[in-house]
Order: C-alpha cells, then sequence, then structure tokens
C-alpha cells in the first residue's frame, strides 16, 4: 500500500470539495479582514483613507481581473490557473502580514485581489466543467453556496478571535497552512480543462476599466479630505470617467468583445444587473462598515464585533432558503424588488436606531437588512442568468461578479466620504479637541485609544463626543444607502416588469452563482 492509497483521488466529491474550499477561502480573506482594521491602523499609523484603500486596492484588483481571467483560465487551463492563482495568494497573503507600512500592505492587497480573481474563475469553470446532469449540477452548487454562507458568516468572529489572540498580521499568515493544503488537494484531485474557443484577452479593454475604475475610486477616497469640489478630486473623477468611457469605445470596436454590449440593450437585463449593483453598494458594503462602527460606537473588542455583527450574517444566510418559496408567488422580479425594499428599510431602521447606541433596535435593523440581502444573494445572478441565451451565460456571469465587486468598492469610497465627512463635522462643532490625528484614529474605528492619547482630564467628554460623532455619521452612511437601495428597487421594477425573457425557455435558472459574496 503507497501513500497515494491514502489521498484524495479524482473523483467529482474531491473536486467538488477543493473548488469549493478555494471559493470559501477567498470569501472568508474577503470578509475576515474588516473588524482587524482598527488593529491594523493602530499599528500602521494608518488614516481613514488608508483603510479605505486597504480594502479598495483588493476589491478594485479583484473587480478589474474578473473578466480577463476567465478567459485566461478557458485558454491556459483552469487547474493551472488555479494553481498560480494560489501561489500567488499565497505569497501576498505573507507579504500583507509581514507589512510595515500601508503601501506595502496595499499592494500585496492588490496582488491578492488578481490572485483571488484567478481562483474564483477557475474554480467555477471547474465545477461547470465538472457536473454535466442537471440534477447532479444543481446538487454540486447547492454544496458550493453552503461553504460561501459558512464562510460569511464566521469571517467577522473568526477574524476577531484571530486579531484578539494572535495580532491582526495572523490574519494573513494563516492563509499560509490553508493554502499550501489547497494547492495538494487542487494537484491531485483536479484535471486540467480547457475552452479552445474562449474569447481572446482584452489588454486595452482590461486597462481601461481598471485604470478608470481606480480614478472614480481615488476621488472618492481623497475627496472628503482633499474636498469634494477640489481640483484634485474633480480631476481624477474625470479621469475615471473618460477612461471607462473610452472602454465602452474599444468594446464597441471588439469583434469578439469581453463584455459584449448588445446584452444590455435588453431593459430586462439592465434591471437584473442594476440589481446586483445596488444589493453590491447597499447591502453587502456593510460587512465593511459595521465592525468600525460595532468598536467604535459600543467600545468593542474585535471579538465583541464580529459577534455583534450575527444578526446580519445569519440572516443573510438563512433567507436565500426562503426566496424560492417567494418565487413561486411574485412576479419573476419579484423577489429582487422585494430584496432591495428589505434592504432599504433594514438600512433606514439602523440609521434611526444608530445615534441611540441601543444594540436592540441596531441588530433589529441588522436583521431587515440581512433578509433583503440574503434574498438577492440568492436571485440577482439567477435573474441575470435567465436574461441571456445559453451561449452567453459565461460572458453574462462574468459580468454579474465584476458588478458585484465593482459596485462594493465604489460603495467603500462614496459611503465612506459619507462617514468621514459627517463625523468630522460633528467633531468640530464639539468643545473637546478634533485635531487631525485624533480624527483620523476615530474614523479608524480606534476612538478609545484616540480619547486615552488626551490629557486626562478631556478623556471622557472626547471618547463621548467620538462615540456620538462616529454614531451620527453611521446613520448618515446609512441613510444614503438606505437612498440607493430603495432608488434601484424602483428602477428595477421599472426595467423589469412585462418584460419578454430572451431566452425562449422560462425554466427555472442554473443556480450556478447562488453563493454568498464577500
Amino acid at each position: 500500500m503507497s501513500l497515494s492509497d491514502f489521498l484524495p483521488q479524482r473523483r467529482p466529491v474531491w473536486v467538488l470539495m477543493t473548488a469549493s474550499a478555494v471559493c470559501s477561502l477567498i470569501v472568508l480573506d474577503t470578509n475576515i479582514v474588516a473588524v482587524s482594521l482598527p488593529a491594523i491602523a493602530r499599528s500602521l499609523n494608518a488614516g481613514f483613507a488608508d483603510l479605505e484603500w486597504v480594502v479598495s486596492a483588493y476589491m478594485l484588483a479583484f473587480a478589474a481581473c474578473l473578466l480577463p481571467a476567465g478567459s485566461i483560465a478557458d485558454r491556459w487551463g483552469r487547474r493551472r490557473t488555479m494553481l498560480v492563482g494560489l501561489v500567488g495568494f499565497i505569497l501576498a497573503s505573507l507579504a500583507c502580514g509581514a507589512a510595515e507600512t500601508t503601501t506595502a500592505m496595499n499592494i500585496a492587497r492588490a496582488i491578492k485581489g488578481v490572485g483571488s480573481a484567478l481562483l474564483l474563475t477557475s474554480a467555477l469553470a471547474v465545477i461547470g466543467h465538472t457536473f454535466h446532469e442537471e440534477r447532479e449540477r444543481m446538487r454540486a452548487w447547492s454544496f458550493w453556496g453552503g461553504c460561501m454562507g459558512l464562510a460569511m458568516t464566521i469571517a467577522p468572529v473568526f477574524g476577531g478571535i484571530v486579531t484578539a489572540w494572535l495580532g491582526w498580521r495572523w490574519i494573513f499568515y494563516l492563509n499560509l497552512p490553508i493554502g499550501l493544503l489547497l494547492l495538494t488537494l487542487v494537484w491531485r484531485c483536479i484535471d486540467e480543462s480547457r475552452d479552445p474557443q474562449a474569447a481572446r484577452l482584452d489588454p486595452l479593454g482590461s486597462l481601461c476599466f481598471s485604470a478608470g475604475l481606480f480614478g472614480v475610486i481615488w476621488a472618492l477616497i481623497g475627496g472628503s479630505e482633499a474636498g469634494w469640489t477640489s481640483t484634485a478630486t474633480l480631476g481624477r473623477a474625470g479621469a475615471g470617467v473618460l477612461l471607462l468611457m473610452l472602454f465602452i469605445v474599444v468594446e464597441l470596436r471588439q469583434q469578439r468583445p469581453m463584455v459584449d454590449l448588445a446584452l444590455f440593450r435588453s431593459p430586462r437585463f439592465i434591471g437584473a444587473v442594476l440589481a446586483m449593483f445596488g444589493y453590491a453598494t447597499s447591502a453587502q458594503v456593510m460587512m465593511t462598515f459595521l465592525p468600525l462602527y460595532m468598536q467604535n460606537a459600543f467600545g468593542h473588542t474585535s471579538v465583541g464585533a464580529g459577534l455583534a455583527m450575527l444578526p446580519f450574517a445569519i440572516s443573510m444566510v438563512i433567507w436565500p432558503r426562503i426566496g424560492p418559496w417567494l418565487g413561486r408567488h411574485l412576479p419573476m422580479h419579484g423577489v429582487l424588488v422585494l430584496g432591495l425594499v428589505l434592504v432599504g428599510i433594514g438600512n433606514a431602521l439602523t440609521a434611526l436606531a444608530a445615534p441611540t447606541l441601543y444594540y436592540g433596535w441596531v441588530a433589529l435593523g441588522m436583521l431587515v437588512t440581512g433578509a433583503g440581502a440574503g434574498l438577492l444573494n440568492g436571485d440577482t445572478q439567477k435573474n441575470i442568468m435567465a436574461c441571456v441565451p445559453r451561449t452567453r451565460t459565461g460572458m453574462a456571469s462574468g459580468i454579474s461578479t465584476t458588478t458585484r465587486f465593482t459596485g462594493i468598492v465604489l460603495a467603500v469610497g462614496g459611503l465612506g466620504g459619507v462617514l468621514a465627512t459627517r463625523t468630522r463635522a460633528m467633531l468640530d462643532s464639539g468643545t473637546a479637541p478634533a485635531d487631525a490625528d485624533f480624527v483620523q484614529r476615530v474614523l479608524s474605528g480606534d476612538a478609545l485609544q484616540a480619547a486615552l492619547a488626551l490629557p486626562p482630564a478631556l478623556r471622557d467628554s472626547a471618547l463621548a463626543l467620538a462615540r456620538d460623532s462616529f454614531a451620527h455619521g453611521f446613520a448618515s452612511l446609512l441613510g444614503a444607502a438606505a437612498v440607493v437601495a430603495l432608488l434601484s428597487a424602483l428602477a428595477v421594477h421599472l426595467l423589469m416588469r412585462e418584460q419578454p425573457l430572451s431566452r425562449q425557455s422560462a425554466r427555472r435558472p442554473r443556480p450556478a452563482a447562488d453563493w454568498v459574496g464577500p
């Protein structure tokens, strides 16, 4: 009996478990960082804009590379792409843990985002290639979605425990042994597969899209400090918009474009994509901001913040199971509209409760927001996939996933700007000193340490002002998110009502991306 007898074989169950574990690692890593942001800020002497870039550098690289990563995986080999993505992810995790400056951290986070894009696209392609029969395929995606939900649920608590017991650097270092194990499983369990007919790479389109998105994000993140009408902010935003317009021109001139803009001639497709964007910007982005609020306003530790977020996370996992039942009693777009309305109501409730610092009301708002997010998580991509012919499902899936992460990264910049502007205004109106360092530490989720750095006679009043200011800033953020969700619900209803499907059959679409994303 040899060692190979004890190792996993290339059987479908091992393929599914390995690919699901790879995707779960991405979801876990994406959501685990948020609760450690105050500790990272304290260690690296980072301001609020620096922390926004810690999140955005990863998300921006991820969103920008998803579409070309799919072509790379199909043409170069999915197994090979997954192995390269894992190596990049592991090395970038090591660099994140060892970073001594925010610049080094953000470069490593961007590299990690590229690795994650390669991992996600190749893992999804492997599952789709392995499971063909419809019932078998549905079971495989159901298992995969369950893994994603579990990873999302445990991420805040696990991140809090690691940060409190081992230090924030270990949320990155722990990726090393996990990544090495996954490298072994991918090498052992997954066969190589390719699609020779896959679209060619589109370097000019990729460059225009990523550079344009970077310009807009740079303007949003820097706007609260440089001024929203400053030359720097307007110049960055203008350059970003021009590059995104150039991206559209490039795609229109391509014989085989990375994004077929003809899909957007369908109002139903536009509505489904808009639902994904509204969901990402008003609900999924809360995984970044809720930990800061919990630690700042309530004085929770990183562990306490993770536990305090459980109503949102658990509700988000439960409600996708209710979505199919609702779908049998509502129009095809009804679940999307209902989900966005619930997110809007939940954000509004939480906005009203946030300044009171009464956790029970905040938890109720999180439950409602999580319910809407759960419905959208289980229905957004299904609707997108149902709007296009089967020959276009790969491209439509790429557009959907790119929209998801683009929405998150834009919301981190935009809603973060609302939070920073409102919190600064509240601090400036108070009697306690609010110098630049104090403001930055409060915005970074470290109000207690900011107050402790002041003379003893000022600490209590400064801490009370800091918590109240951040709570009001967070309420303004949630109010803006509620408006986005409700306007998205209205637009989705107007675009998708009584619009025929482009598919001849309205069969239940494949649950190919019923996943709980970062």
